[in-house]
């Protein structure tokens, strides 16, 4: 039996991606990134879950990968954070660091609140607090 057991990005600018993650809240230490030539090309953070979250530069995806094309990111990555107003700090915080905002915090269905923004390769990052039963609400008829 397969286990998920990561989300892999590659980035047009690891450096900048790096950044992003570590101001959305993920803790990723210095001894977490492999450089060379005085780039960084590969991340791997553990974050004390079962899946780890790996950055890898466009030149690296290269190496490992023939038919590397990828021109934006199409993966939906989650963050979840302590509490409701949690989201909603965070969100403010970046919204004021000129983080692109698709989806500005709201009450979703489901129970969380819930936003997302972008990271620097057009990836959409999710922004959920836990889910409090008490504020689940019928979904969405499609």
């Amino acid at each position: 039996m397969a286990r998920f057991a990561q989300i892999n990005l590659v980035a047009h600018d690891v450096e900048k991606t790096i950044a992003f993650y570590r101001l959305v809240g993920i803790d990723i230490p210095e001894d977490a990134i492999w450089r060379s030539n005085g780039h960084a090309h590969h991340v791997v953070t553990h974050g004390g879950g079962e899946v780890d979250l790996e950055i890898d530069s466009r030149k690296l995806a290269h190496v490992y990968n023939q038919g590397f094309a990828a021109e934006r990111g199409r993966v939906m990555i989650g963050v979840e954070l302590k509490s409701r107003a949690a989201v909603d700090a965070l969100w403010e915080m970046l919204i004021n660091e000129s983080i692109q905002g698709l989806q500005p915090p709201f009450d979703a269905f489901w129970g969380a609140r819930y936003a997302i923004v972008e990271d620097p390769d057009g990836n959409p990052v999710g922004l959920t607090s836990p889910v409090d039963p008490a504020m689940r609400s019928p979904g969405p008829v499609l």
